[in-house]
């Protein structure tokens, strides 16, 4: 599981660069403030959880366990779901996307307890 974190941290990493980039560059004047604002939180949020990941598939490979695959696995639906859906909303999709808003959030939740779970347990060095 720790390439595929790996893969993900950079996937994520790349393309919040380019969707912040897009935003900051395509978007301004295209869209409200508020509506910019939203794009951006989810470009935030897929960076912060980039990183994340990348810490998990570090971890993983040196310490593999139950704990790292689902702060991993939550961390990567999280992004989907959270920052996937507000630039959805803020680009004028479907309605329907507001309410998996907070399911990508509940999903990164889930991962930092998971994460801190993971970290408790590590061995002593």
């Amino acid at each position: 599981m720790d390439k595929i974190f790996l893969l993900f941290a950079t996937l994520y990493g790349t393309t919040a660069v380019g969707l912040g980039a897009f935003a900051s560059h395509g978007l301004r004047g295209q869209l409200s403030e508020r509506l910019l604002s939203t794009f951006q939180t989810g470009v935030e949020y897929q960076m912060y959880h980039a990183l994340a990941l990348l810490a998990v598939g570090v971890m993983a490979r040196l310490w593999p366990s139950s704990a790292l695959n689902w702060a991993g696995g939550l961390f990567v639906v999280g992004v989907l779901l959270f920052s996937c859906s507000l630039y959805g909303l803020a680009l004028g999709g479907p309605r329907i996307l507001g309410p998996i808003t907070p399911i990508g959030g509940v999903c990164f939740i889930g991962g930092w307890i998971a994460f801190a779970v993971a970290c408790w347990r590590l061995p002593s060095l």
